[in-house]
């Protein structure tokens, strides 16, 4: 789960015209001294290609080389500019009890990924737009409705839809986030504080993040990058160095200073995440996912020390009431810790959970994973462990995922 200095790039324009914008990252340029026939020195400067070198000492995800010139060349044009109208109620005391609405313009990003007019960006960009005022704008400065053709929250992604007729688009080619390296290049561009396709650069800082979409749920495999990313960037892509889209950027840490800028650190929604659902989003269906209703931690060496009733497994930490692990009668526990060299709480004593359908459970996420292989309906098999040697099997049926994380 993301801290709570963890902020979606959304700003409404009103701020956004009000605040500066910040400084890209650069590419270094190197010097290239080429002598002629009459001993007559010239020096060329010259951008390098973005080439990486994973932790191996072998290339990665680098098919051209290309330099952040040529992406931005070749790829900003189908970067777009998105703004939508949103009421937000109010409470002001002047109306008498009955709530109020205010009206606020909001701006973000988005890519073009087909010559049908297909538009990806983050779902907290249009949620809560109202009907009709959605508007994208391209690099030509054209400005056209946008219809939203589907979405899914627990993502934080949605597909938009324009008219190609008459328009030059340009899709941006989709990669894939299995094959990142920690340090391989990486370019943002977008519009933040409505500085239209900005490019920023920096590298993959970290992988595996978690953040959490506004609905509740955990966004898994959330790809963390140092490229300047501010509020207006929300939906634009995360590009590498052979200008393919690897991922979405969606959230910033604020660090809690209070500022809402770039702090060098900012989180992507991983691209496979995206074509996971994209035949979903362009039908206009919702997105099925089934659910069991448990949040879990992953068990292992460090709870040797306070010896929990299995070694390896998912150790339940939250059921929540009416879901499918609640009415099988799954249990959290309710004695609090703070394990060495971690300053997050866990709660100890609950049920573990080690295979399901027979699967070994190393770790949390591979539970999250094999529960959402499944569709709502689906029964599994789970083995808990609840007590040292005592081993037992529940009947799960899976639902469907809610539309909100219940809290409280």
């Amino acid at each position: 789960m993301p801290t709570s200095n963890s902020k979606a790039l959304f700003a409404p324009l009103l701020v956004a015209a009000l605040l500066g914008g910040g400084v890209a990252a650069g590419v270094t340029s190197l010097l290239e001294n080429n002598s002629d026939s009459d001993g007559h020195t010239t020096t060329v400067i010259r951008q390098p290609a973005m080439a990486a070198t994973g932790a191996n000492g072998k290339q990665s995800n680098v098919a051209e080389g290309l330099t952040a010139a040529d992406i931005y060349k070749r790829y900003a044009p189908g970067v777009v500019y998105i703004k939508s109208e949103i009421i937000e109620q109010t409470n002001n005391p002047f109306d008498f009890g009955f709530g109020g609405a205010q009206k606020s313009e909001a701006t973000g990003s988005g890519f073009v990924i087909d010559a049908r007019g297909d538009i990806l960006t983050n779902n907290h960009v249009i949620d809560g737009a109202t009907r009709g005022s959605i508007t994208v704008q391209f690099a030509d400065k054209k400005t056209l409705r946008a219809t939203v053709v589907g979405k899914d929250p627990s993502t934080d992604l949605a597909l938009l839809r324009v008219d190609p007729e008459g328009l030059d688009l340009r899709p941006l080619p989709l990669g894939s986030s299995r094959d990142v390296q920690v340090g391989d290049p990486t370019i943002a561009i977008g519009n933040p504080f409505g500085l239209d396709r900005t490019l920023t650069t920096g590298v993959v800082s970290a992988l595996q993040r978690q953040i959490q979409a506004p609905n509740g749920f955990a966004i898994k495999d959330v790809i963390q990058t140092d490229a300047a990313i501010n509020p207006g960037n929300s939906g634009g892509p995360l590009i590498d160095s052979a200008g393919r889209v690897i991922g979405i950027n969606s959230q910033i840490e604020t660090g809690g200073s209070g500022s809402e800028g770039n702090v060098g650190i900012g989180f992507a929604v991983p691209i496979d995440t995206a074509k996971q659902i994209l035949t979903s989003l362009k039908s206009g269906e919702a997105v099925q996912r089934a659910y069991l209703g448990v949040t879990s931690i992953t068990v292992d060496g460090q709870f040797d020390a306070v010896g929990v009733a299995a070694n390896h497994g998912a150790l339940v930490q939250t059921v929540e009431s009416g879901s499918p692990a609640g009415q099988a009668g799954l249990r959290a526990g309710t004695i609090q810790a703070t394990m060495q060299g971690s300053s997050d709480p866990v709660v100890l004593g609950g049920d573990i959970i080690t295979k399901v359908d027979g699967t070994k459970i190393t770790t949390s996420d591979q539970l999250a994973q094999l529960v959402s292989s499944h569709r709502p309906g689906d029964r599994v098999k789970l083995e808990i462990v609840r007590q040292k040697g005592s081993t037992r099997d529940v009947t799960v049926t899976l639902t469907k995922r809610p539309s909100a994380l219940q809290t409280g």
